[in-house]
Parts: structure tokens; sequence; C-alpha cells
């Protein structure tokens, strides 16, 4: 694995959850010059890459269908683990909430919703291509 983002402890992804899907793909594809391609959610709804002079820079996805209701808008950030399972576990014991528990993401990997003690939440994710 020669991708850094990939390794443990680095942020490797942010993703937009967002009530305008293609008001969200105008504004940072304008604001940014950001290009995109369409695949689906874990729960099958429309999901957007983006992408910038052709490296991913990350996605985006309708709130509704995809996250809980109590969740608002908001950039949401994944941090890369060498195992998920290892890594919720590990959070549980220092204080922090499991929200999600590990989920497969078909040709991504593994990924888990995470509280910590002050209730800020993130994603641990584990990537397919890091075995």
């Amino acid at each position: 694995m020669t991708d850094p983002s990939k390794k443990h402890g680095f942020f490797s992804l942010n993703e937009l959850i967002t009530t305008d899907l293609e008001a969200a793909k105008a504004f940072y594809g304008n604001l940014f010059g950001w290009r995109f391609a369409e695949t689906k959610t874990i729960y099958g709804n429309r999901y957007l890459t983006a992408f910038k002079d052709g490296a991913f820079v990350g996605g985006m996805m309708l709130k509704e269908g995809n996250v809980p209701d109590d969740v608002a808008p908001c950039w949401d950030p994944y941090l890369s683990v060498d195992d998920v399972e290892l890594s919720a576990k590990q959070a549980e014991e220092l204080g922090g909430e499991i929200v999600l528990p590990p989920t497969d993401i078909p040709n991504v990997g593994r990924f888990c919703v995470v509280k910590d003690p002050q209730g800020v939440s993130f994603n641990l994710i584990e990537h397919k291509d890091q075995a």
C-alpha cells in the first residue's frame, strides 16, 4: 500500500451529507472545479464521488435514506485503521460509542461510525486493498 491516506490513523476520506445533492454538486463543482461520478451508497441510494484533476477528493450523499434523522448536514470524516473491529472495540474501551457497527462497503472495505467521549462523530475505515 503506497497511499498514505490508507495508513492507520490518517484521514482518508471526507464525505458530504446534504439535503440537496444537486445543489451541493453545483456549488462544490463550480467552487473547486470538481467533476463527479455516480455510484450507490450501502443502502442503494445515489452517491457522488468527486474528483479534481483526475484525483479522488471525496464523496457526497443525501441525508435522507442514508443517515439517522438526528444527523445534521455536515462534512463527515473517515480515518483509516488496520482492523475496524479491533479499533471499534478499542474506541468503546476508551469511552466512545459505536453508532453503526462494522459494516461492509462493497469494493471499498469495512467501516463503522463512532462518537468520541465528547459526542463528536467520525468513521473508522479498513480499506479492502490494505491486505
